[in-house]
């Protein structure tokens, strides 16, 4: 592979093949970023969900354990 670039120009290296793999691979790396993301945001809503479930079940019985019948 290092004899095929030897020959040419530093912008064919540098510029031209870095630019011909984005636009054959753009559409794959654009969706496995999608995809990251929307996993971490999934795991942002899952994490503030059972935390907010959390309070509120601890606040609930916190409120409730503190009258005395």
């Amino acid at each position: 592979m290092r004899e095929i670039f030897t020959g040419l120009p530093w912008w064919v290296k540098w510029i031209a093949v870095p630019v011909i793999a984005l636009v054959v691979f753009g559409g794959l790396i654009a969706s496995v970023v999608g995809l990251v993301i929307g996993l971490l945001f999934k795991a942002l809503v899952f994490v503030a969900l059972v935390g907010g479930l959390i309070y509120v079940v601890r606040k609930f019985t916190a409120s409730s354990s503190s009258r005395d019948w």
